[in-house]
């Protein structure tokens, strides 16, 4: 049964710390409101152990049920300690039920919802939390909730085609990598001791073959140490912010796949933006907050230059097709929208339509990925069948002779 600390305040005023086990929150609210304590904090305590097995990390998919949940029931004309309450009460994630039950307290003594959602900063993003916040004061805060949600799905969804797309690629490098090393570990060896004691002359591919498994036997430390001080000077590089800047630029750049990157952070970028401008975020710094949720260091740099372009009255449209990272039809979109005074709708409308382009880029890329993997990993596989089966064709002969 979980166990809550509680603070509270007895009838004669004195305040008082305490601890209590119950099989929810609720409960325990409802046994101290029976014993005449009023003013409860009631919040969940976890030991160290389920702590580190439970973990304090909050998915995004729950963040997008959350978000979904508040806007219902904020649609359904309850209010927002209500809902927190409610959704805390019944979520099946220790952590998500932590962190509502600390929201919850922080309405409780009067701060805003986007207050307490700045206690954390990693489960919801930079953009999130200032669409809450100019949501409050526009009073649309179940309207936005409900947009988030539907942004945070859709992200999701990208990320899952891509992941589902990848795996059986990827499965197949695995296996294609195993039986290699079966048999050059196991195989080989034994065939190679077979061959010195028959004094047989070995063909050409097989004589290759051992060499390549010679040579991993021999050397493979210093190929692991090679591979390791790549790795570390890798890492090391990129704690710099020239490091940083240096990776994300050569990531762009790479054929078929930079393009598929850069066309994912510009359907974010129009779409994390039309969802700030249209819940009243000032342009400029509906901007610079989605500019920080990109994450890559190109955009960030040259975004910056877009937003020292607006202030100067220059727009948007045109400092963005000076970056060079959107698109002819996106900038144009934009364009548009400037002009006729409904930027939010044709940034939606441009999100729309390179998400669909995403969608084609990230097929087009696994379907250039996938066949690759197979030639290269069938190869050495055939490779080293055909040296096997060389040999023992190559000594049949020379018994035979």
């Amino acid at each position: 049964m979980p166990k809550f600390a509680y603070v509270a305040v007895t009838p004669d005023g004195q305040q008082v710390k305490g601890k209590t086990r119950a099989t929810s929150r609720g409960d325990a609210e409802v046994a101290l409101y029976g014993k005449q304590l009023r003013d409860l904090r009631v919040k969940e305590r976890t030991s160290v152990l389920k702590y580190e097995i439970s973990g304090p990390r909050i998915k995004k998919a729950d963040v997008m049920h959350l978000s979904r949940q508040i806007a219902a029931f904020l649609r359904a004309g309850l209010p927002i300690l209500e809902a927190v309450h409610t959704i805390g009460a019944e979520s099946e994630s220790s952590s998500v039920r932590r962190m509502m039950n600390d929201i919850e307290d922080g309405l409780r003594t009067g701060e805003r919802f986007s207050d307490c959602l700045e206690r954390y900063p990693k489960v919801f993003p930079g953009f999130y939390r200032g669409m809450v916040r100019s949501a409050e004061l526009t009073g649309e805060l179940d309207t936005v909730l409900a947009r988030l949600a539907i942004y945070i799905e859709r992200d999701l969804e990208a990320r899952r085609k891509i992941k589902a797309a990848l795996i059986y690629p990827a499965a197949v490098a695995v296996m294609s990598v195993v039986t290699v090393l079966v048999l050059s570990i196991y195989v080989l060896p034994k065939f190679a001791d077979f061959f010195a004691d028959l004094d047989a002359e070995l063909p050409l591919p097989t004589r290759m073959l051992m060499a390549v498994t010679d040579f991993l036997g021999n050397w493979w430390w210093a190929l692991a140490g090679g591979l390791g001080l790549f790795i570390f000077l890798g890492f090391l590089i990129t704690r710099f912010q020239w490091g940083k800047y240096a990776r994300d630029a050569f990531i762009l750049k790479v054929p078929i796949l930079g393009e598929t990157i850069r066309y994912s952070l510009v359907e974010r970028f129009c779409r994390v933006l039309s969802s700030m401008v249209g819940a009243g975020v000032n342009l400029t710094e509906a901007l610079a907050v989605t500019t920080d949720a990109l994450r890559n260091r190109v955009f960030i740099k040259r975004l910056g230059e877009v937003s020292d372009a607006m202030l100067e009255g220059e727009g948007i449209s045109g400092p963005l097709a000076r970056t060079q990272l959107f698109p002819g039809t996106a900038t144009q979109m934009l364009r548009v929208g400037e002009e006729t005074g409904s930027l939010d709708d044709q940034l939606r409308v441009t999100a729309e339509y390179y998400e669909v382009e995403l969608d084609y880029k990230i097929k087009k890329l696994t379907a250039i990925f996938e066949p690759l993997v197979i030639v290269v990993m069938g190869g050495i596989v055939g490779f080293v069948a055909v040296a096997l089966v060389s040999a023992m064709y190559g000594i049949f002969n020379q018994v035979e002779i």
